[in-house]
């Protein structure tokens, strides 16, 4: 099974596509997608919108893994982070249907780490264990959007309760 872990964001979205069969991952591409900072907000959403689909083009996932977004400072700097995951999402469900899922921050760590509460340093070193990398990958966004990947492929068994549609 081929997934597509996105961790959302309007500068910077990252993703991770892996290869998950019978409890082996293999990576197939991660990294990022960038909407520059002077284009107008619907610029950089059809940016997004045009950098999914090609994702999508290009690794052909069975599923697509994309976190849910928390707010816990301040919701205005969350405004336009949610309107791209919106496009995200949109994107994601009008090329692959129902095989769109969505994951909190809390369960991402909960499936990597088996602690809800881990901090990013010991996400990081999992995810490069669990992946057998030679390194973190880079950026950190890349990095969170393989770990939503890998979070899906280790609870795909209960799939339907993460589904969006």
């Amino acid at each position: 099974m081929i997934i597509l872990g996105i961790d959302p964001g309007l500068a910077t979205m990252g993703y991770g596509a892996i290869e998950y069969d019978r409890g082996n991952f293999a990576v197939i591409d991660y990294g990022v997608v960038t909407t520059p900072k002077d284009c107008t907000l619907p610029n950089r959403l059809l940016q997004l919108e045009d950098g999914v689909t090609e994702l999508i083009s290009t690794f052909k996932p069975d599923n697509i893994a994309i976190e849910e977004l928390f707010f816990s400072k301040n919701i205005t700097t969350g405004i336009p982070v949610a309107e791209a995951r919106g496009v995200i999402l949109l994107t994601a469900v009008k090329q692959l249907g129902d095989e769109v899922y969505e994951y909190t921050p809390n369960q991402i760590k909960q499936a990597i780490t088996g602690y809800g509460g881990a901090d990013k340093m010991q996400m990081q070193h999992m995810i490069q264990a669990l992946l057998r990398l030679k390194s973190i990958p880079r950026p950190d966004d890349a990095a969170d959007a393989l770990a939503v990947a890998v979070c899906h492929a280790q609870t795909s068994r209960f799939a339907p309760s993460f589904k969006v549609t």
